[in-house]
C-alpha cells in the first residue's frame, strides 16, 4: 500500500488461527448452540418452538461456511493483488537480513515476525497417550461428544463449555485458579452461574493423569477424584511459537513465554520486529491487528509508534458475554486506593434488555474521581458497547460528554449512557447547583 515491496511468507492456512480454528469457528460453533438453547427453552413471548434436534454434522458444515466465507479476505491472491509476493513453507532466519523459505533466499531491510501461538498442554502423565483435543481439532470433530471434560477456566474453556452444554453433551469444566481470572469477579461470577444453570459442572483442581482411549477417558485429579467422559478439551493457554526457526542463532531474545519485545514491537535486533502471539504480551486477535498496523506505519513512514494498553478491550463470548476495557475494580484499586469509585447499571432497568427478557447483567464503570479508567460489562451484547468507553478512556471522549450524547432508543447502548450520567449526578443534584438554580429562578421572577 506504501509502494514499498513485500515478502509474505506462510506455512499453514492463510488467516491463521482466528480464521482456521479460532475465533471464527468457535462464534460458528456458539451461534449454533444459541438455537438449541432457545429451541428447548419452550413458549417464550406467547411463541412456542419444537424441541431442539441437535445434527452435528450440520453443525460442521456451518461451521466451515463461515470459514469459507470468510476466508477471501485472508487469501494469498488478495495480498497479491496488493502487490506482495507470498511464500508457502517454513521459514527460517539465516541471517540478521536474510530469512530461507522453500529453498529460497530472501532479504530484507525489516523483517517483521508474526509466528502466532499453539495450545500450552500441561506436564498431565499419559496426556500424550490419549486422544486429547485443543482448538487445533475441535472443530472436526466426527461426532457431539456424550460427555466432554474441559481443562481451563479462561475465554475458550468457558466458551466451549457452554456451547457443547447447549448442543447436547454433558460437561465438566476442571480450573485449578479463578474462573476467567484476568477478568472482574462479580463478572466472572456471573457468567459461571449461568454456565452452571446450563448444566456445566465445575471441579476445582489440576489434572495429574490420564488414561483410556477413543470414547473412553479418565482424569485423576490431585484430590484423588476420576472423572470419566467420552472427550477432553485442554484450554489450559496457549505458547509462542518461534523455536527452531534460528532466531537464537542471530541473537534474538526470548521472555518467559514468547520474544521479548520493546513498546515498538522490536526485537533485540532493532530492524526486526515481532507482533501477535508470539511476542510476549497479551494474545488477541484485535491487538495483532493493532501493533501490525503500528509496524507497517513505522516501517513506511519512519514513525516511531508505541503501543498502548491503557484501553485494551476484550471479551469472552459466553452467554452472557464478559467483556473488559481498560482497569477492572480490583487493578484500579490496587493503584489507585480510596480514590476508586464504582457506577453499575443492571441491564435489568434497561428497556431494550426487558422487552427482550435478556436483563441479566450489569455495567460497572470503574474511575478515578469522574475520570474513567475502566469498565466492566457482563449481559447480552456486551462487546459491542466498549467502543465508547474504550474512547473515554483514552480522552478521546469524556463521561460527561457520554452522559449527555443522543443514544437511539431503545439499545442496549443506552446502558453506557445512563452509567456515565450516574458519575456526575452527585454534581449536578448536588446542594450548590440547587441553590445556583434557585437564586437563578428568583432573579427570573423579578423580570
Amino acid at each position: 500500500m506504501f509502494g514499498l515491496e513485500v515478502a509474505l511468507v506462510e506455512q499453514g492456512a492463510f488467516g491463521g488461527e482466528c480464521l482456521n480454528n479460532g475465533c471464527v469457528p468457535s462464534k460458528a460453533l456458539i451461534a449454533a448452540a444459541k438455537r438449541a438453547y432457545e429451541a428447548r427453552r419452550g413458549a417464550r413471548f406467547g411463541v412456542s418452538m419444537q424441541g431442539a434436534q441437535v445434527d452435528w454434522a450440520g453443525v460442521r458444515e456451518h461451521i466451515e461456511a463461515s470459514i469459507a466465507t470468510i476466508a477471501p479476505h485472508d487469501a494469498p491472491e488478495r495480498f497479491e493483488a496488493m502487490g506482495c509476493e507470498t511464500f508457502r513453507g517454513a521459514a527460517k532466519l539465516t541471517g540478521s537480513h536474510t530469512v530461507e523459505v522453500a529453498e529460497q533466499a530472501l532479504s530484507a531491510p525489516r523483517i517483521v515476525l508474526a509466528l502466532g501461538s499453539e495450545p500450552a498442554v500441561p506436564p498431565i502423565e499419559g496426556i500424550e497417550a490419549v486422544p486429547y483435543l485443543t482448538n487445533e481439532n475441535l472443530f472436526q470433530l466426527d461426532c457431539l461428544p456424550e460427555h466432554l471434560i474441559v481443562l481451563g477456566g479462561g475465554a475458550v474453556g468457558m466458551e466451549m463449555a457452554q456451547a457443547f452444554c447447549r448442543l447436547g453433551s454433558a460437561v465438566t469444566l476442571v480450573e485449578r485458579g479463578e474462573i476467567l481470572s484476568r477478568d472482574d469477579r462479580e463478572s466472572a461470577a456471573l457468567a459461571k452461574a449461568a454456565l452452571e444453570a446450563d448444566g456445566v459442572r465445575f471441579v476445582r483442581g489440576s489434572a495429574v493423569r490420564a488414561t483410556g482411549g477413543d470414547g473412553a477417558i479418565a482424569l485423576t485429579l490431585d484430590d484423588g477424584e476420576v472423572i470419566e467422559g467420552s472427550h477432553v478439551l485442554v484450554a489450559t493457554g496457549r505458547k509462542a511459537r518461534g523455536q527452531g526457526m534460528g532466531l537464537e542463532e542471530q541473537g534474538i531474545t526470548f521472555g518467559k513465554n514468547g520474544i521479548a519485545v520493546d513498546a515498538r514491537r522490536r526485537t533485540s535486533l532493532k530492524h526486526i520486529y515481532a507482533i501477535g502471539d508470539c511476542r510476549e504480551g497479551p494474545r488477541l486477535t484485535h491487538v495483532s491487528g493493532y501493533e501490525g498496523s503500528n509496524v507497517a506505519l513505522e516501517i513506511s513512514l519512519g514513525v516511531p509508534t508505541k503501543v498502548d494498553w491503557t484501553a485494551l478491550p476484550w471479551c469472552t463470548y459466553t452467554a452472557p458475554e464478559v467483556a473488559q476495557v481498560g482497569l477492572t475494580e480490583d487493578q484500579a484499586r490496587k493503584q489507585f486506593g480510596d480514590k476508586v469509585r464504582i457506577e453499575r447499571e443492571e441491564f435489568a432497568h434497561n428497556d431494550r434488555a426487558v422487552t427482550e427478557g435478556a436483563m441479566q447483567g450489569q455495567l460497572k464503570l470503574v474511575m478515578k474521581g469522574r475520570k474513567l479508567v475502566g469498565a466492566s460489562v457482563c449481559g447480552e451484547g456486551a462487546g459491542d458497547m466498549l467502543l465508547p468507553l474504550a474512547q473515554t478512556i483514552t480522552g478521546k471522549a469524556s463521561t460527561f460528554a457520554l452522559g449527555s450524547a443522543i443514544i437511539a432508543y431503545p439499545t442496549r447502548g443506552e446502558i453506557t449512557k445512563a452509567g456515565a450520567f450516574a458519575a456526575w449526578e452527585p454534581l449536578v443534584f448536588s446542594a450548590p447547583v440547587k441553590r445556583i438554580a434557585r437564586a437563578l429562578a428568583a432573579l427570573r421572577r423579578k423580570f
